[in-house]
Parts: structure tokens; sequence; C-alpha cells
């Protein structure tokens, strides 16, 4: 049976010297959609590229002393260069000066023209060169750009109209039958009311105030307006109206056009206009995603608040990057991008979480079993709870990603990467070895390296150097790592050599950190030179140990392990700090009822006295609190634990 057919495109970008992680995003984006539509047995066509025509490239190509092609060839390589490194896997990278765009988009001017949907007349108003954009006076910000805040420029020309005004009913009429059509539902909402309700107005489609650029065949004086240009290139990568078609009719409508918030009006207002206006199916999704701020502000050159995408992936991985990318916004929101918050998210859901696991497991494996895999039905009642957990994880992905929740996707899988950990703490693979409890043993770490198997799959659309290597250490093949072999938990053959390998992921220290690490090193000192004191049995009695419950949780401020806890020990609220963040997650401690050592002598960790100590067994692996079982009855909080 023939796949189905999926066509996603990002908008072609502005060729840009200089990149930062706003750059990527929105590719990084597709990039996953397109990874994850593949392993779900879709034929996918996944287009980028860059826009290289307009004034900017023009002025800037001379500053330089090149020609425009000579300026936008040097920063294309670049383009390729970081999307490489990225692992982009597009099937097109489409360049608005290659000679089939170019073809295509005089044809595209003369049709409509043709047509009588573009005609000829003048334009007086404010342009700004930096956007490409045309805007009215009521447009306009403070007499600026309402986009990038520029100062605009009045341009009177003689110039091709568009007449987008014609189409307004029949866009509206679009709007209202396809209700999912433009996402989020915020965007929406703004084209509604700040270009319908104001009332549409032709479009100027040429410059003759423009030399490079798309010339108009049967008036050549003129160039063609980038966006019609740019925007044609959704269907002239396809090869519409060219000797080879074939794409196009395979491919259109588009399924999705992912692209910015800053260029969502034209992708929801004139493109649509544009395609009713050549008689053409409507793509079925265009979805505008925010922006990646650093400190509210939109990342930018001018500001100087950015990095070359690659010094981050040089100096953590392609992954690291791309988790981050993936993971901490909500698509279709602006997003946070903080080197601290990316360093921390490094190192606690990958090179923890991730990385830990697969350490751990392989390396059990490795010195209980010599590195084999041997299969036993002895079971526990929490077995199950991992079990199903694997098993219908690949489900839950398919449900998110389908509606574009790509963040809570990933949520989902470290959801069982979570679990996973701790059935580890439960089952105690050291202890059954020492018991010489082999079938049990050998039960715990098939379940661990089949769930490790799932977690791998379930990756794939993510990650793109990580799950194989995933797959090798636990020597798995080829004919189990697809996506619908994720769905079924015993698929992991007997006898299969898992092999320990490098860590997946190295924890993150970075120079300009010094300071914060050699505060961790004097918190450290305080609990080891609290845990390493010699008592007594008389130093004991004098210990005082109350039951406590946990009302408040919070991250202490630039440490990747610190918890502050307000606790309720019946009489008072103390504040404890304690470095437990590896080991539980802050709705894991909420109201949970603990031991409290409560006379402990008061110590300063990152500036906050830290009143009392819980208490908790275990070594740098697993750490457990004791916790109390509120089903053997209700102690209240204050009662001395004697």
């Amino acid at each position: 049976m023939e796949s189905k057919k999926y066509y996603i495109t990002t908008p072609i970008y502005y060729p840009s010297s200089s990149f930062h992680v706003g750059h990527c995003y929105c590719t990084v984006v597709a990039d996953a959609i397109a990874r994850y539509k593949r392993l779900r047995g879709y034929d996918v066509f996944f287009m980028t590229g860059t826009d290289e025509h307009g004034q900017k490239i023009e002025r800037k190509a001379k500053e330089a002393s090149k020609t425009p092609k000579e300026y936008v060839d040097e920063i294309v390589a670049d383009t390729k260069d970081l999307w490489q490194k990225l692992g982009i896997s597009y099937d097109k990278y489409i360049r608005t000066t290659d000679e089939e765009h170019k073809e295509c988009v005089k044809k595209i001017f003369k049709k409509l023209y043709d047509k009588g949907d573009i005609y000829l007349s003048s334009y007086e108003g404010k342009y700004c060169t930096p956007c490409e954009s045309f805007f009215t006076e009521s447009q306009l910000v403070d007499g600026k750009c309402p986009d990038c805040g520029r100062d605009v420029e009045l341009v009177k020309e003689e110039s091709y109209f568009f007449r987008l005004s014609k189409y307004q009913k029949r866009l509206e009429k679009l709007y209202d039958e396809n209700p999912e059509l433009l996402e989020p539902i915020t965007r929406k909402n703004e084209m509604i009311e700040n270009f319908f309700k104001k009332g549409l107005t032709d479009l100027c489609v040429s410059r003759t105030s423009v030399d490079w650029g798309i010339k108009v065949d049967f008036d050549p004086k003129h160039t063609v307006y980038v966006w019609i240009d740019a925007l044609s290139n959704y269907i002239s990568g396809l090869g519409y109206l060219s000797d080879n078609d074939e794409l196009m009719k395979k491919y259109w409508p588009a399924d999705l056009h992912l692209v910015g918030k800053e260029i969502f009006r034209f992708h929801a207002i004139i493109w649509p206009a544009l395609l009713m206006a050549l008689d053409l199916p409507i793509p079925k999704k265009i979805f505008g995603h925010g922006w990646l701020i650093v400190d509210g502000a939109k990342i930018s050159k001018s500001r100087g608040n950015y990095k070359d995408p690659r010094v981050y992936i040089n100096e953590t991985s392609v992954d690291s990057l791309r988790y981050y990318l993936l993971s901490e916004v909500n698509f279709g929101q602006d997003g946070n991008f903080s080197e601290d918050l990316f360093i921390e998210k490094s190192n606690s859901d990958l090179a923890n979480d991730l990385g830990n696991l697969v350490s751990r497991v392989t390396a059990m494996v490795e010195k209980y079993n010599d590195g084999i895999i041997i299969k036993s039905d002895v079971k526990e009642s929490y077995d199950d709870n991992l079990i199903d957990a694997a098993e219908t994880l690949t489900e839950k992905v398919e449900l998110l990603m389908d509606q574009l929740k790509i963040n809570e996707a990933i949520q989902k899988i470290w959801n069982v990467i979570r679990k996973a950990n701790k059935y580890i703490d439960l089952s105690m693979p050291w202890i059954l070895a020492k018991q010489e409890n082999s079938e049990r043993l050998n039960a715990v770490l098939y379940n661990l390296v089949e769930t490790i198997r799932i977690i791998g799959i379930a990756l794939r659309p993510f990650l793109v150097e990580t799950p194989s290597e995933i797959f090798n250490q636990i020597g798995v093949e080829d004919d189990i790592c697809t996506w619908d072999s994720s769905k079924k938990f015993g698929l992991l053959k007997e006898n299969t050599k898992v092999k320990k390998g490098k860590n997946l992921f190295q924890r993150i220290e970075i120079n300009k950190e010094k300071s914060k690490m050699e505060q961790d090193k004097k918190d450290n000192e305080v609990v080891q030179e609290v845990q390493n004191q010699y008592i007594t049995i008389d130093d004991l009695s004098k210990v005082e140990l109350k039951v406590g419950q946990v009302l408040e949780v919070s991250r202490v401020e630039n440490s990747d392990k610190l918890y502050k806890l307000i606790v309720d020990i019946g009489n008072e609220k103390r504040t404890i700090v304690s470095g437990i963040v590896p080991y539980y997650k802050e709705e894991e401690l909420l109201n949970k009822q603990i031991v409290v050592v409560t006379n402990l002598k008061p110590a300063k960790l990152r500036g906050i006295e830290s009143q009392g100590m819980l208490l908790a067994a275990g070594d740098n692996d697993v750490v457990k609190l004791l916790v109390l079982d509120n089903n053997q009855g209700t102690l209240e909080n204050g009662t001395n634990i004697h």
C-alpha cells in the first residue's frame, strides 16, 4: 500500500552573516516533525532554503564590495554547514536565485496579470528595508516599523499591484470553514482584528527602485516584490509551471507551513489569496511560532545577546542544543533561552536522567551477566507499571506530536526515563546479585534494557546522535528499532550482547561558572562536616527527630542540586536546604511527611540558613528519603520519633 504523503516547509530565511539560536528554532522543530512522520511511514518532503533578493541584500553586498550573488553564496554555504551540524534532514534546499525558481515566479506574475489580478498603478507609502515590508501610517508604531522598530522610508514609484482586496470575503470564508487552518488561535485572531476588520488593501508587488531580484518578463524595469518572490518558493520548489511538475502533483497542498509570528500575516493572508488567484488548493495548516527571547528581548545581533549555535554544539553536543530548543518552549509561544538553564537541563535531564540510566543498566548487565540478556518470567507487582508505561509511550508521543505539542511529547518520554530510574531503586539489582537470585535479576535487567530500547526509538525524532548510540550499547538490531516495534514490549531477543560504551552526555562545566562551582564546593564541605561527625550513645540520645510535612519546595538559585523546603514540624515551620534535586522532583516532595533532625546546628547554604536535616539513605547513585506511610495511620506533624 502506498504510504501517506506529507509536505512540510519552513520559511526561506533571509541570508544572515551571523546566526543565533533563534534562527535555528523553527528549522529544528520542522526537522523533528519530518523525522517523526518518516518514522510513522509517511512519504515526507521537507523543504527549507534562503530568500536572497531585495534592497537590503543589494545594499549589504555593495558595502562588502561584492556582487549580490557573491555575497549570498558565501552566506548560503555557511547556512548549509549549520543545518548539517544541527542534523537538519531537509529533502530540498531552495534558493530564490535558483533558475527554476526565477522562471516559475515570472510565469506566476504573468498568469496573474493576464487574469487581471495584477494591475499597473503607482505607490506612495512607508517601506521598511530590513523587513522588506510596506506599511500604512496606521500600522506604524511611533512612526517606525511595527516589526523591527527601525526607521521607515517614504517610497513613491510606479508599481504593479495584486488585487488582495478582491479576496477578503473568500479568505474570511476560508477561515470560518477551516478553523484549524491558522494556529495558534491567537495569531488568527490578530489577523482578523488588525487586518480584516480594517479592510484589506491591494498589495504592491513590484519595485522599480530595486535592481536585485526577478525581473517582470513583460516590463523588465520592474523587479518582483520580495513577498511574491519568496512565497512562491513553496510551489516553485515542487516544479509548478515547469516541464516536470511530478512533485507538485504528488505533494501539494502542503500539510504544514511553519513560520515565525513576525511573518505570519504574509502566510495567512497574502499566500492563500495568491493560491486562490492561481486556482490552487490551500495548505492544510499554517502555524506561527513565537520567538526565542533573552531577558525579555528578541535575540538579535544588534542587541548583542547571542552566540553562534555552533558554539553550543562544540561545547556540549548537537543533541543537547536540540533537546533544549524542543523541550523548553511551548510551541507557538515565545520561549526563553538562558545559558544557565541550558546547562542545567543538559546536566539534569540528559546527563543525570537519560545518560545515567543507560550507563547504570549496561554496567549492571556486564557485571552480573557478562553482558548477556537472559529472559525470565519471575515478576513483581511493580513490573507492570514500567512495562505498561514503556509499551504505551509512543502512542502518547503520537497523540501530542500530531497536535504539534512538541515539548509535551518529550515530557512523556522523560516520564518513562524517570520511571525506569525508580524501577532500579525498587528492584535493587545489586541486592538480587548478592542473594544469587538470578531468575529475578534476569527479569529486572531484561525489563530495563527493553525499556531503554523503546526510549531510544521514541527519541529518534528529536535527537540525532543519541538513539544510535543507545542501540549500539544495548546491542539491538534495526528490525526492532522501528517506530512500530516500540509498541510491543518483549521484542528484545535472548542472548543479546550488551556492551557499556561512552557516557551519552558529559556534565557541562563552563569557566564562567567558576564562582558557582566554588560555592558548590563550600556547600559540600558544610554537608560533609555534618555527615562525617562520629557520635557516641550519649550523643545519639541528644538527637531530636520529629515528623515534618513539606509545605513548599523551590530550587535554590544557581544550584544544580539544592532544594529549599518549608517544613511544618508542628509548633513551627522550618526552612531546610537539601541536596536532593537529582533524586526527587518538586511535586514528589510536596505534602510528604518525612523525618527531620530538628536540633541540628543551623548551617548556611547559598546564603540560606538551613534549620535541620532530612533523614535519607543511599549513595551517589540512589538516595531515598525516609517518608512516612500514611496508609498505616497518620502521625501529626511535630510528633517525636523514638
